[in-house]
């Protein structure tokens, strides 16, 4: 009883700090321009939590299933697909490519090749050759180098004036945020937040071991490729509406789990997702009124999770 009062006390100041961050994005320093100010701000307020929801529920999904929480769902290497797609459709078609301008086909298309490609990468190791997790994760890593060496490859060669369109589509930012691509993106990953909320419980009893959930009932390899199919939607998703963010999921989920000292999703879920949305609102805070749009929010994040992920490592280090 004790733990779950200090959960839900936790979770309280975590939503008290997301009203307050948004209150403050919303309304501070306008300029005496409120109306305009707050119809500019008020589209990106959905997508923060779209975003950090989405992004961190598939990194606590991800870290139960490899039993790891220093591994992140970018090792697959969809993140790597999604700037090689969009450096791959200027270098061939032009930054006037209807890819390009239109922005819902370029989202309905990045996503759709993004969960072909996992989709086949799932099939393989899950259905065809199945209980070769790391092998699955070893070989995303590869595909994901050979991604990344081919982007810049292309990079490298493409026309300077197109280069700056390759990274306004790529770095991650919620400047142009589309509200009808925020929606679209609600109505996809909604409803599988809501579905992994649901059997929380299950992957509560995964989190034990494959041997002790098929000792339970669980049929551990067909719940891992649904697990990595819906994780794969969640980071597809959340990439092509921003951009690919490595640490974003990965600071909220481990940050949670020292706060809350739980192996309950359920609890997990929540406090985790709130975790991320106050990172985003408050670097967005940063970076439009401390460093004003002289970066953007990604370079924020990946500075703090980048130095994150080396404590982390040095503290697995040391228990060794």
């Amino acid at each position: 009883m004790a733990k779950k009062i200090k959960h839900q006390l936790i979770i309280g100041v975590l939503i008290g700090g997301i009203i307050l961050g948004v209150v403050l994005y919303l309304f501070y320093n306008t300029r005496g321009q409120l109306s305009f100010a707050l119809k500019l701000r008020a589209q990106r307020v959905p997508a923060f939590f779209i975003v950090g929801i989405s992004t961190t529920i598939a990194t606590v999904m991800f870290q139960t299933m490899t039993r790891n929480h220093i591994l992140s769902p970018s090792i697959i290497g969809l993140d790597s697909l999604f700037v090689f797609i969009q450096t791959s459709t200027i270098f061939f078609l032009g930054a006037s490519s209807v890819l390009i301008v239109n922005k819902p086909l370029n989202f309905i298309v990045s996503v759709s090749v993004m969960l072909l490609v996992g989709l086949g990468l799932f099939y393989v190791f899950f259905k065809r050759y199945s209980g070769r997790l790391f092998l699955l994760l070893m070989t995303g890593l590869i595909f994901g180098t050979f991604m990344r060496h081919l982007t810049t490859f292309m990079q490298v060669m493409i026309d300077p004036n197109e280069f700056q369109s390759v990274l306004a589509r790529t770095l991650p930012s919620f400047n142009s945020i589309d509200l009808s691509l925020v929606l679209l993106s609600a109505v996809i990953c909604v409803p599988i937040m809501i579905y992994l909320g649901a059997i929380s419980s299950t992957l509560d009893v995964l989190h034990l071991g494959d041997d002790y959930a098929k000792n339970l009932g669980i049929p551990v390899n067909d719940l891992q490729f649904k697990l990595f199919l819906l994780m794969s939607i969640l980071t597809a998703v959340s990439t092509a509406l921003i951009g690919p963010m490595t640490f974003l999921g990965f600071i909220g989920a481990n940050v949670s789990y020292r706060l809350f000292k739980t192996y309950k999703h359920s609890v997990l879920f929540i406090g985790a997702s709130l975790m991320t949305i106050i990172i985003l609102v408050y670097s967005q805070l940063i970076v439009e009124h401390v460093l004003p749009f002289r970066t953007n929010v990604g370079v924020v994040i990946e500075l703090i999770g980048g130095v994150y992920f080396l404590y982390m490592l040095m503290k697995e280090r040391r228990q060794i």
